[in-house]
């Protein structure tokens, strides 16, 4: 620790009342700050929010340190510093936060302040619309012409799918058609854990980790297996049609929500430091806050992510969940707000946007990059089988399959780089881009 030990009590005051200037706007805080720091004068960022803010004492995390991290994040007694990422979970007293975001606008070792978000998983449990079987006409322009034969886009509105071999989302994607497995890259799925007795995941499961206090990294609520097995089931599951896409990459499981399906930001940030020192190429994000219209992207996770893709770490995020098309269109959810952040928008299984999938209506920042399955979704469940979910958390594991398939085809490429291509290789679709980005996912 770099201060002596404190009152407990002091600090545990009010730990769920949210920051003054933030009530009234729907969202739940923790009454903690996420600081981002400045990566090469990171002690001086903290002295200076010792000093003029009295943070509680700090404790010092790498991503390799699992042991204690998610009791840690739950003293009121001490502010957690994951120096890997230059940012930290910061306990301070209500009467102190003023003191905090004043010195934190003032310190240029101090790059953001902001206050700590409970996050949810995305999916949806109870629709209310049931969408067709059947694809509609695509965007007939030279382009996807050039791409795509006419007689594959008149196929592309034929029956319904035939799910015996595969789910709907891989035939929509093409994946069942490519030759790239993902084999051995790594994909990190931060969620609600995973089942590791999975009979479909024997072998490939590279690393395990909680950073929920008192809940091991066994999935009590079925969301993370769930997304881990559209992301990275095998190519013959046990029982039921293959679900998974990349169906030979690793397997890192981060629990970063509970067993109800929340957390929080500070969970998250030791997620994704434990999913970057484990050597993840793709990080699955498929959860997440809502948003009001005009509110800004986070600071703090669009400099985390832009730090790394410079590293050549892929972050992927849901968009949520909340909107009510067509009446009320929701804007995307944080972090998938984020510019650095892949956002991903659910299509249905007749490449409909759904009804609940948010869209761009925020501006920079709050962009869909692309569309991919997120309706009635087959996938691994904990204690074996498959179970169904809808959402844009079940899209979300789409992509980041297919980004491992591209990185397996190109080893030497940049993060950036592969997301161009996977923008790139999107088939295009009749709606509007602030619902779809890019197109359909595709396979390469």
């Amino acid at each position: 620790m770099a201060n002596g030990p404190m009152d407990r009590r002091a600090f545990g005051e009010h730990p769920d009342r949210p920051h003054p200037r933030f009530e009234g706007q729907g969202a739940e805080y923790t009454g903690r700050y996420v600081v981002l720091l400045d990566p090469s004068n990171q002690e001086s960022g903290l002295n200076a929010l010792r000093s003029s803010a009295d943070i509680a004492s700090v404790e010092r995390v790498r991503g390799t340190d699992v042991e204690n991290v998610a009791e840690l994040l739950e003293r009121p007694d001490v502010s957690v510093h994951f120096e890997e990422l230059g940012a930290a979970v910061v306990e301070v007293r209500p009467e102190q936060r003023h003191a905090l975001v004043t010195t934190a606008e003032r310190e240029s070792s101090i790059i953001a302040a902001e206050p700590e978000r409970k996050v949810y998983a995305f999916p949806v449990t109870a629709p209310t619309q049931a969408p067709t079987e059947f694809y509609p006409a695509y965007r007939s322009d030279e382009d996807v012409v050039g791409r795509h034969s006419r007689a594959e886009m008149a196929a592309a509105q034929g029956p319904a799918w035939d799910e015996q071999s595969c789910t709907w989302g891989l035939q929509a994607i093409r994946a069942q058609l490519s030759q790239l497995t993902g084999r051995d890259v790594k994909i990190a799925v931060l969620d609600t854990g995973v089942d590791t007795d999975h009979p479909d995941f024997a072998g490939r499961i590279e690393a395990t980790a909680s950073f929920v206090p008192g809940e091991p990294v066994k999935d009590g609520h079925g969301h993370g297996t769930h997304c881990i097995g559209t992301a990275a089931g095998p190519a013959h599951p046990q029982q039921g049609p293959r679900y998974g896409v990349a169906c030979e990459a690793r397997i890192l499981a981060g629990k970063v929500l509970n067993n109800q399906g929340s957390g929080t930001d500070g969970q998250i940030l030791a997620g994704l430091a434990w999913a970057v020192a484990h050597g993840a190429k793709v990080i699955s994000m498929s959860l997440g806050a809502p948003v009001q219209p005009g509110e800004l992207f986070p600071q703090t996770y669009e400099k985390l992510a832009q730090r790394a893709l410079e590293r050549g770490t892929v972050i992927v995020a849901a968009a949520g969940n909340e909107s009510h098309r067509p009446t009320d269109v929701r804007p995307v959810g944080r972090p998938a707000n984020c510019p650095s952040i892949l956002a991903v928008g659910a299509v249905d299984k007749a490449i409909r946007t759904p009804f609940f999938s948010n869209g761009a209506i925020n501006g920079r920042g709050g962009e869909v990059d692309i569309a991919a399955p997120g309706w009635q979704v087959f996938s691994a469940k904990p204690g074996g089988g498959q179970q169904e979910m809808s959402g844009t958390s079940m899209a979300t594991p789409h992509v980041a399959g297919v980004l491992a398939l591209l990185a397996q085809a190109n080893p030497d490429a940049s993060a950036m780089e592969l997301w161009n291509a996977l923008q790139a290789g999107a088939y295009p679709l009749m709606q509007s881009t602030k619902d779809v980005g890019a197109g359909l996912l595709q396979a390469p």
